[in-house]
């Protein structure tokens, strides 16, 4: 609710809203939300710093059974009423730190967040990164799908889907946006809008600072929901809670939410592009009078985010499905380069505003099935060492891609084509996360090893419905 929200103004608030249950919150290591509740009473001063246990063990990514015991440390300044629970509840995200040495957990993805933060600082270069997200995500009717030994299916459903504009539904009314022709149509063919307000009104309660809402490009309920920048850290507890929100209240109306990358073939996906600027002593050091008005420093930074991006989309967009959305046609950032206006570039300089306080560069090819902790922390890590080591990042693209010639456009380089070539370029390309021990060795190397044997394989060892399209007969 507030940055200066202390131990003691959590109970004065618990006692004042006479709330009955405590929500403990935190991130696993993949990039999903989990919690546990007890009741008011077990809560106190002694919490705040002591914390409570917890089987880490049946966390995924984290402890072995022989060492499975860790601690919860709740924060304060996140606390906020559950919107949502009918019996009062207060929720607040943890820390998660070892019970016999009481250090950080470093697989905590919060904690990796914190010492991005804190090492920011140790370099001189600013104070603060501030960060800007713009989740996309479908607001669906209907999801089901399943994988056995001897089948396999998904089926997506809306209301909204322009697939249904022949169906018989007494009556059918019409109003479904056309395949990539979905942004910024007025109801009723924007039937989301006092969904998506509702949506917005949430977030204000529990804190978050709501910029703009709307229907987004592709048919079938695609949506956004932009809030506005905050520090690194703040923006990936808000990412958490937004994603919360955003799913209860549409859950409240017989509706369902996927933040899945690409789950409609032929139209466009849901990305996350991602806006940063570093701030020093208050002076934002990405403005200045250099190109589209960025300071050397702000270039130096895209630099290092091309340079190592096939390693960073490791972190933001960790998903096999990330990879159907980075493809050519589909306004996704596909080409690891800079410019101010073409939207097929990895990273684009926003010439809404021309003034210090908003002059920032947005980082495109994330996506919001991301870990918000490690994709924003390993983002800033690339800018550090852009700036550190001066890395030129070469000519903007400012002409249309497909103008170029195909010897030019050989000499634009692209995004991985598949979730196993970027785990292998962060394999080969993680030294500049490591830094004041951020992320280490054991991080990556978990991160590289859990979605290889989890994700890639496993559905590299899986037949595709399509395959049957194509090979059955043969």
């Amino acid at each position: 609710m507030s940055t200066e929200m202390t131990a003691q103004d959590v109970l004065d608030l618990v006692k004042k809203e006479e709330v009955q249950i405590i929500d403990f919150r935190f991130m696993d290591f993949p990039g999903m939300q989990q919690h546990f509740s007890v009741p008011v009473d077990a809560l106190d001063m002694d919490t705040f710093t002591e914390g409570l246990g917890f089987d880490g063990s049946s966390i995924r990514g984290w402890q072995a059974i022989n060492e499975s015991d860790m601690i919860v440390v709740p924060q304060p300044q996140t606390a906020f009423i559950d919107p949502f629970m009918e019996i009062k509840t207060l929720v607040m995200t943890c820390n998660i730190g070892d019970p016999i040495t009481g250090e950080d957990y470093t697989r905590d993805p919060r904690n990796i967040a914190r010492k991005a933060e804190n090492y920011l600082k140790s370099t001189g270069i600013g104070d603060t990164a501030f960060i800007g997200a713009e989740a996309e995500f479908f607001v669906l009717d209907d999801i089901r799908y399943d994988q056995t030994e001897h089948s396999g299916y998904y089926f997506i459903d809306s209301s909204e889907g322009r697939w249904n504009s022949g169906r018989d539904e007494g009556p059918n009314l019409g109003y479904k946006p056309r395949y990539k022709e979905g942004y910024f149509p007025v109801p009723p063919s924007d039937a989301l809008q006092d969904l998506r307000s509702e949506m917005v009104l949430h977030m204000q309660n529990v804190g978050l600072s709501v910029e703009a809402h709307h229907h987004e490009v592709a048919t079938g309920g695609q949506c956004e929901i932009d809030l506005r920048f905050a520090p690194l850290l703040d923006m990936a507890d808000d990412m958490t809670k937004y994603k919360y929100i955003v799913k209860n209240t549409a859950r409240k109306h017989g509706k369902t939410v996927t933040f899945m990358p690409k789950p409609l073939f032929m139209d466009n996906g849901s990305g996350m592009h991602t806006h940063l600027s570093i701030w020093k002593g208050g002076k934002n050091t990405f403005f200045g009078d250099g190109y589209a008005g960025l300071s050397q420093n702000a270039l130096y930074a895209i630099g290092g985010i091309l340079k190592h991006a096939p390693a960073l989309l490791a972190f933001t967009n960790p998903t096999t499905n990330s990879y159907k959305r980075l493809v050519p046609g589909y306004e996704a950032p596909v080409n690891l380069a800079y410019s101010r206006r073409n939207r097929s570039a990895a990273v684009r300089i926003p010439m809404y505003s021309t003034s210090e306080k908003s002059k920032r560069f947005e980082f495109r090819c994330p996506d919001p099935s991301c870990n918000p902790y490690l994709s924003f922390s390993a983002l800033l890590m690339a800018a550090i060492d852009g700036i550190q080591n001066k890395i030129d990042p070469g000519e903007p693209l400012d002409r249309n891609i497909y103008d170029l010639s195909p010897q030019e456009a050989s000499l634009v380089m692209t995004t991985p084509g598949t979730l196993r070539e970027a785990l292998e370029a962060l394999r080969a390309d993680h030294e500049f996360l490591l830094r004041g021990d951020v992320f280490t060795e054991d991080v990556i190397q978990t991160w590289i090893d859990y979605k290889l044997e989890n994700e890639v394989m496993a559905l590299d060892l899986r037949p595709h419905p399509y395959e049957f399209a194509l090979y059955y007969d043969i």
